[in-house]
């Protein structure tokens, strides 16, 4: 039976795990642990699956809890992929976050995933790492 939590102090290894056990690990800094420690430090909102004492999903937000939470990643192993995990995430998410619509980016392989759980596409921009404002 999968269990859920909310708090950001995990055991960095743990999270590192997940998100490379998701794929997520393809797109983040997962071999530089200092970084990943400080982006799950700063987020004020994080929700965790559990089996058990294994830590099998996260999902890691920037809230302020009124307007807009940005999901900056939904990661779950992919061994318990397609159980509801990622929706249950996302739905405490939700409720955690009260009033404030939700936000991401999603990968090109998620998402049908994010439409198919009813999120919907908008309009966004995007400033990537070491690009300037002209």
């Amino acid at each position: 039976m999968i269990s859920y939590k909310v708090g950001n102090e995990l055991p960095i290894e743990q999270v590192i795990d997940v998100y490379r056990a998701s794929t997520l690990g393809l797109r983040r800094p997962v071999d530089d642990q200092e970084r990943m420690q400080k982006m799950l430090s700063a987020a004020n909102l994080v929700i965790t699956a559990w089996d058990q004492d294994s830590l099998v999903g996260i999902a890691r937000s920037l809230t302020d809890f009124v307007f807009c939470t940005y999901l900056s990643d939904l990661a779950v192993d992919t061994r318990y992929q397609r159980q509801g995990i990622g929706k249950e995430l996302m739905r405490r998410t939700q409720e955690a976050g009260g009033k404030a619509s939700i936000f991401l980016f999603a990968a090109p392989a998620a998402e049908e995933y994010y439409k198919h759980v009813g999120l919907t596409a908008g309009y966004g921009f995007l400033l990537r790492e070491g690009e300037t404002i002209k």
